[in-house]
């Protein structure tokens, strides 16, 4: 059996049914690893040993009855931003190069919970801010598809582990669209459910308003049963959500006849790629035969969501990077006479370049004077945005569009350009400022064979419906086809 050919509920039935161990999966994964992770540098941290210790302990349980889910022994992989109690958890940042968490994330602990084995902490854009993994301090992570191109970010690492078969799954954090936009230049899918619906505790904090957790897999099966196992209730998350419904691979059924789905013109005019937009037309044509209603309509606002984003997502990375002075944990300089002297060498040390920008982008929009013209009136733009989804939704059960403008960039060209890497968010931030659940999944490949990603985007709560819509449109491309390649 060819173990990496598996999904992760493949991979988890068969390991149920005595085909397969999971100490036989786990040695599957360290040997790719040790045949691609030299070229893709997908992770920061591994653990050999504890991962197959692990593995036999988990086996041993399955074999008692004790375990029986369905991700049971499949190994899986954990973004670097995430705490793991005894593991090094860095932000891929010199500032906590050295730090071991005395605690787990409760997203890492309900992965335990089900049976999941830990391979590793995935590499990604240091402190997530950026929109490639090549701001990590510990060097960039390639794209599985080209090595010569980026793999997304800020879960770079994360999607290339998934798409390189380095891990069956993996989670994310997603701040601007850090999950779906390395799944769709991967070729992956990727889930950011509602705000709130994952636990953000033990989560270290980029922008406190906009971070949630998510899933990315093979299939739009594993992204669901993933996030059903990582969405409770957490008393410790002063923003979790007591949710009844997190039940979403009931929503893994073929589907969509009377399904409204809206398309944003907005979202199809100037900056998008062509072959992009023939692949995400294609998808729509698709699920309307499927039995789908497709139709346009204006969004509006689009244009003001890149500014307002980075100037909110700026102002709480500013305050919540305040922690990190060198004398609580962490990163400390040597040298430097005064408290002020440590503090102001340890950050100019510790900090990359794309924090400190946005540490000071932060803190400018945070000033005496400058509050009211940029900071309040972001959020005011915040709560329009979310006015106009909630229109958008009275019509349509979810809304159709791409995931980025173009396929995956090549290694260096967004870094040489920050605000042309910043726009590259212009389709997925939205759902962050109002909060709503969004899917990425693979709808075809352009003429140099890079992955295209379309994206569905629902109301709050409404993740089984997007569920639905992408398992269907899924289902409909295995059983051949269009594709989504050829356009309309």
């Amino acid at each position: 059996m060819d173990l990496l050919s598996l999904t992760a509920v493949e991979l988890g039935t068969a390991i149920q049914q005595g085909q397969t161990t999971a100490r036989e999966a786990m040695e599957a994964v360290l040997k790719q690893i040790d045949k691609t992770e030299e070229i893709l540098h997908c992770y920061i941290t591994i653990d050999r040993k504890k991962a197959l210790e692990e593995a036999e302990g988990v086996q041993r349980k399955i074999e008692a009855g004790e375990l029986s889910g369905p991700l049971a022994g499949v190994p899986a992989a954990v973004k670097d931003n995430l705490c793991t109690e005894g593991m090094l958890t860095t932000c891929a940042s010199r500032m906590l190069g050295n730090f071991v968490p005395g605690y787990s994330a409760e997203a890492v602990l309900n992965l335990k919970r089900a049976g999941a084995v830990l391979v590793g902490k995935t590499n990604m854009d240091e402190f997530a801010m950026g929109s490639t993994t090549e701001t990590s301090a510990f060097g960039p992570t390639r794209n599985p598809r080209d090595p010569e191109r980026v793999p997304g970010g800020s879960s770079g690492g994360s999607a290339a582990a998934v798409a390189a078969g380095e891990c069956f799954f993996a989670l994310g954090s997603d701040t601007g669209g850090s999950i779906r936009q390395p799944a769709a230049y991967c070729g992956v899918v990727g889930i950011k459910p509602t705000y709130g619906t994952v636990s953000r505790y033990g989560l270290v904090a980029y922008g406190s308003s906009l971070d949630q957790v998510g899933s990315l897999g093979k299939t739009v099966e594993d992204c669901a049963v993933v996030l059903e196992a990582i969405a409770t209730h957490d008393r410790k998350d002063s923003t979790s959500l007591a949710r009844e419904d997190t039940d979403f691979s009931s929503a893994l059924e073929e589907n969509v006849t009377g399904m409204r789905i809206g398309i944003p013109r907005d979202y199809f005019g100037p900056g998008l790629n062509g072959e992009v937009k023939s692949a995400v037309l294609a998808a729509a044509k698709r699920l309307a035969a499927e039995g789908a209603r497709v139709e346009e309509f204006d969004l509006g606002l689009t244009e003001y969501a890149v500014p307002a984003y980075y100037t909110i997502a700026s102002a709480e990375a500013s305050s919540n990077l305040e922690r990190f002075d060198g004398v609580k944990y962490g990163y400390r300089a040597e040298g430097g006479g005064s408290l002020h002297e440590m503090y102001k060498k340890t950050r100019s040390q510790g900090f990359g370049p794309e924090v400190k920008r946005r540490i000071m982008l932060g803190s400018f929009v945070l000033s005496a004077g400058y509050y009211d013209a940029y900071y309040r009136k972001a959020l005011r733009v915040k709560a329009m945005i979310r006015r106009a989804f909630d229109e958008a939704f009275a019509r349509y059960d979810c809304i159709l569009g791409p995931v980025t403008p173009d396929t995956a960039p090549r290694l260096g060209e967004s870094l040489a350009d920050p605000l042309k890497m910043y726009l590259g968010d212009i389709y997925t931030i939205a759902a962050n400022l109002a909060g709503l659940p969004a899917i990425s999944l693979p709808c075809g490949k352009n003429g140099a064979g890079l992955p295209i990603g379309l994206q569905l985007t629902g109301d709050c709560f409404q993740e089984k419906k997007l569920i639905r819509a992408a398992y269907t449109y899924e289902q409909a491309v295995k059983k051949g086809g269009q594709t989504g390649d050829e356009g309309i």
